[in-house]
């Protein structure tokens, strides 16, 4: 990705960013349901193949998603809404489903990622846009090999999204009895558990094309450069307005974006067939 002829590219990168940023502390989700349509778009004034685009767009998001994570996750934790039993039970098999899930990505359709992404983003708006905050499938958050399973397939949907968890896992969090700030704030750090794994499988991929210079694997590190120092930069602000904001709204504000991006990732499949 050249700058010097491509800045406004750069300039959109940036405001998508700080955008991310805001979205990943205030929601848990890691930034990437912003960055990922985002830069599917993007990547096209960039020489990459159409047919690769998307899976170097999920695969530079999950990268912007480690430093975006752990700063959210803080700001989040300083206000005690991390669940780190659960992540103690969860995480193992979140680790192992991301970095299945990045391998398989690196090996399909890109419809196959689209289609991914819009159907998981669908379900999870009607959700959390419905009035269904009594709405629970146990009176408690399973752990053990329940746990460990719920966490493996998170991982690895999350993982082909290039979304850092908290997509997927605050309203599975929430249907299992887990109040939705705590959900958001154990998301976030969850972020982390699938970003790191994935972005390591989404480096030991190799594309059957030729691919921008500062691309390792499908990850793009001129991406990565790009979006997350602002990503980082906004997360404890998006953070301080999910702990101002009643239960409701954060749901509600949840759903909407991800319906929004859904409808747009659907209609990107099916024009692609």
């Amino acid at each position: 990705m050249d700058l010097s002829t491509l800045w406004p590219v750069a300039l959109a990168m940036l405001g998508t960013a700080l955008f991310s940023g805001v979205v990943a502390g205030l929601l848990g989700v890691g930034g990437g349901i912003v960055i990922v349509p985002a830069l599917e778009y993007a990547l096209q004034f960039t020489g990459v193949p159409p047919q690769w685009r998307m899976h170097v767009a999920v695969a530079t998001s999950l990268a912007t998603i480690i430093p975006t994570s752990i700063s959210s996750a803080r700001a989040h934790h300083a206000r005690g809404a991390v669940d780190f039993a659960l992540v103690k039970s969860w995480g193992p098999g979140m680790l192992l489903g991301a970095l299945a899930g990045s391998l398989l990505a690196s090996r399909v359709d890109a419809r196959v990622l689209t289609a991914t992404f819009g159907v998981v983003a669908l379900v999870v708006a009607v959700k959390m846009l419905l009035p269904l905050d009594h709405l629970r499938l146990a009176s408690k958050v399973p752990t053990g090999a329940p746990g460990t399973g719920i966490g493996a397939a998170i991982g690895a949907v999350s993982a082909m999204m290039g979304i850092g968890g908290g997509t997927v896992s605050v309203p599975v969090m929430t249907l299992l009895a887990e109040p939705i700030h705590r959900a958001v704030g154990t998301g976030a750090l969850f972020g982390l558990l699938i970003s790191v794994p994935g972005t390591i499988g989404y480096l030991l991929a190799r594309p059957d094309a030729a691919l921008p210079g500062g691309t390792v694997g499908l990850v793009s590190l001129v991406g990565v450069a790009l979006i997350a120092p602002g990503s980082m930069l906004t997360a404890p602000l998006g953070a301080r307005l999910a702990h101002a904001l009643g239960k409701r709204t954060l749901s509600q504000l949840f759903g909407a974006f991800l319906l929004v991006v859904a409808t747009r990732m659907l209609l990107r499949t099916f024009a692609a067939s």
